[in-house]
């Protein structure tokens, strides 16, 4: 195999298996998932601050109706009462068949009932108890405005320490990142500091570049605002459609060449609309794309 085709191979075993995310408010505009996304697929549902659960119970319904699989999110500070958080995994799990779940801490500064954290949920059991098999917790390759770096080093230990004594699979599912260094230097950290559980790797989708400028505000990644803005020097370039090729490609290398890298997966955030973000990930996972200087262009045309 050539040099070309073996990265290539990275590139295509790096995309294997990728998830994505909706919201109830794009899943509204959507006709069909399955104009965009392939049978099986896992998509994450998220839960907004503010937003009614009732609405995740039926985006959730309507994946596993369309062939999907849904793995809905659960927003800690979000949950008014032990007995609404019970309640909202037995809707879920009973009448949209979910056994894949998210469980964050969620942006609110005040909770609105007893939890603070994802740790908190995580121990009263109800996951175990309603049969979930797979838990996603929150990863901070650049860190969290929120948490101090010494409170985020200790819930990780935390949970890795929980994932030995659930029944369900936990893995990481980190924020959207956009530089290939700092969450090789924070997998290597954390992997030395004793974390075993598996990365899925938060990726953005294709998007103008001042969407991705003023979703990075939002979520708070500090860095990659800073290497947003170095490119948007130029206010031409702030309506450029973005792709993700040389991140993927710098990352799928580090993975191939260090069996030790935490990353297994990738989880892409469709920040400028799901039908372009999907067909983008199906293109490069069908290997319809050509090496570049440093990353990589399709080959297949997705409009």
């Amino acid at each position: 195999m050539s040099t070309v085709d073996t990265v290539k191979q990275e590139i295509v075993d790096f995309m294997q298996d990728f998830t994505i995310e909706t919201t109830p408010g794009s899943a509204a505009k959507i006709a069909d998932y399955r104009e965009h996304l392939r049978p099986g697929t896992l998509v994450a549902v998220t839960f907004l601050p503010g937003s009614d659960f009732a609405d995740t119970v039926k985006v959730a319904q309507r994946l596993r109706d369309e062939g999907f699989e849904p793995a809905p999110h659960f927003a800690a500070r979000s949950v008014p009462s032990k007995e609404a958080f019970e309640d909202y995994v037995k809707q879920v799990t009973q009448e949209a068949g979910v056994t894949h779940v998210v469980a964050l801490a969620g942006g609110v500064g005040n909770p609105v009932g007893p939890f603070e954290s994802s740790m908190e949920l995580l121990e009263t059991g109800v996951f175990d108890r309603n049969g979930i098999t797979s838990i996603g917790v929150a990863g901070h390759p650049e860190g969290s405005p929120d948490i101090s770096d010494e409170d985020i080093a200790a819930a990780l230990k935390w949970k890795n320490s929980f994932a030995k004594r659930t029944d369900a699979k936990v893995y990481i599912c980190t924020q959207f990142c956009f530089e290939s260094d700092p969450i090789i230097a924070w997998d290597r950290m954390i992997q030395a500091e004793g974390n075993r559980l598996p990365i899925h790797l938060g990726v953005p989708g294709l998007a103008t570049l001042k969407t991705l400028i003023n979703f990075a505000k939002s979520s708070g990644v500090g860095n990659s605002i800073r290497f947003l803005t170095k490119q948007a020097r130029q206010v031409t370039r702030l309506l450029t459609v973005n792709a993700p090729d040389q991140l993927v490609r710098e990352l799928a290398r580090h993975r191939a060449h260090h069996p030790d890298c935490g990353i297994t997966q990738v989880h892409m955030y469709p920040l400028g609309g799901m039908r372009r973000s999907a067909a983008w990930s199906y293109a490069v996972l069908d290997g319809e794309f050509e090496l570049t200087a440093k990353g990589f262009k399709l080959t297949r045309d997705i409009g």
